[in-house]
């Protein structure tokens, strides 16, 4: 076979393995299918080891790297433990503690890890629910949902957005400014399609869990303080023309230097499964687009009638990939193959993938975090339970999305 052959048939076995999640006979996850994907394009695609660390994006690399270094902090010094709990004090009105829930939820994950957010939300206010006997369902759907719509709103909320800011070259401020109206509209849609659908179905006929399935930190103020300090500090210096990965690293730097937590605390509260995902799938995708074959695909396409760089169709395009093969690998995979100089694609491509998460289950990590979180405390959410929230409410999502490009252009 010809190495272009080979480069193809390797980007399709990992791509479909991705989107399976696993290889029949193997214990692999899609990390391991997308770091085997990067070795295969190395051994049998003649990829040379310089030219698989040069499709690697060791800015995106550092960015990620040093925002799990600050949440790791936040979380050691009981910061999203603290705020949890106070978010549980709201329950005696059910539809103000979800207005709430999802506003703290969305702002925290729009400038912090979202994965994180939710796993130490998760349990806290699922247990706090259920001591109340309220149906924890609909508001821990409702936490994962606000996580992925708030983390749409900067350049830092989740890793695709950090990725997408860097290869395209986006400004921090405009980038806000841009998404400010569609993250609004959808979290206010979110609330409303939300209460209106599970109001009627509050009373949680459920046995209490006599404690949370995750470690609690205790709150520990002048780290606290120490640490959004240095977050708002960071994203202060976003606006100048610094390298964000330079600033995000300089931050983790003063963290590791702590006084208080040990290096192997905060390194063990990094998610390197997700740096390995980033490294393998970069060298996937940079070796497939060495061939051609995506601009020849996107060429066909345009000749069949279907503009992929078209607002309405990027969006819908990214809301299905993201379900299919997940965030990460979707936004990967596009990056490649979409005309990133096009007005409104970088933000659609973005704000797509993060409102898209909210699909259905499998459509962001985040929302399976949440899943097996209420599960060790015996709450099921079903495909179904989730599916029923967060098909009206994406698709309200992504309207408010086009009608925002339909409305700038």
């Amino acid at each position: 076979m010809q190495p272009d052959k080979i480069i193809l048939a390797i980007f399709a076995v990992t791509y479909l393995g991705i989107a399976v999640g696993r290889i029949p006979g193997l214990k692999l996850n899609r990390v391991g299918i997308a770091l085997l994907g990067g070795i295969g394009m190395m051994i049998f695609g003649g990829i040379a080891t310089d030219q698989a660390i040069a499709f690697i994006n060791g800015p995106t690399i550092c960015l990620l790297f040093g925002f799990f270094v600050i949440s790791a902090q936040l979380r050691l010094s009981g910061f999203y433990d603290m705020v949890a709990g106070r978010l549980a004090g709201q329950l005696g009105n059910p539809a103000r503690f979800l207005l709430i829930l999802m506003l703290v939820t969305g702002g925290l994950s729009a400038f912090l890890n979202h994965d994180i957010v939710c796993y130490a939300f998760a349990p806290i206010t699922g247990l706090a629910l259920l001591r109340k006997k309220i149906n924890p369902v609909p508001f821990l759907i409702a936490l994962t949902i606000a996580s992925n719509i708030g983390a749409g709103a900067t350049l830092i909320g989740n890793p695709q957005n950090m990725m997408i800011g860097q290869v395209a070259h986006l400004d921090f401020g405009r980038y806000l400014l841009w998404s400010l109206v569609p993250v609004v509209f959808a979290m206010s849609a979110a609330f409303g399609i939300i209460w209106l659908m599970s109001r009627k179905h509050l009373p949680a006929p459920l046995a209490v869990e006599s404690g949370s399935p995750q470690q609690n930190y205790p709150f520990n103020r002048p780290h606290t303080i120490k640490g959004i300090l240095i977050l708002v500090a960071v994203i202060g210096l976003f606006f100048t023309t610094i390298p964000k990965e330079v600033i995000v690293l300089a931050a983790a730097g003063i963290h590791l230097a702590s006084t208080k937590f040990r290096t192997e605390d905060l390194l063990g509260l990094v998610e390197w499964p997700i740096l390995v995902l980033f490294i393998g799938l970069f060298v996937v995708a940079g070796a497939f687009q060495s061939t051609g074959y995506g601009e020849q695909a996107i060429q066909q396409l345009a000749q069949g009638g279907f503009n992929l760089n078209a607002p309405v169709n990027l969006t819908l395009t990214t809301t299905a990939l993201t379900n299919v093969v997940g965030n990460s690998a979707a936004v990967m995979l596009l990056l490649k193959v979409v005309h990133l100089t096009g007005p409104a694609v970088p933000y659609v491509l973005a704000l797509a993938n993060s409102f898209g998460g909210s699909l259905i289950l499998i459509g962001s990590l985040s929302n399976i975090i949440v899943v097996q979180q209420a599960r060790e405390m015996g709450i099921k959410i079903s495909f179904w339970d989730f599916a029923r929230l967060g098909i009206p409410v994406t698709l309200a999502a992504l309207v408010g999305l086009l009608a925002w490009v339909l409305v700038l252009a």
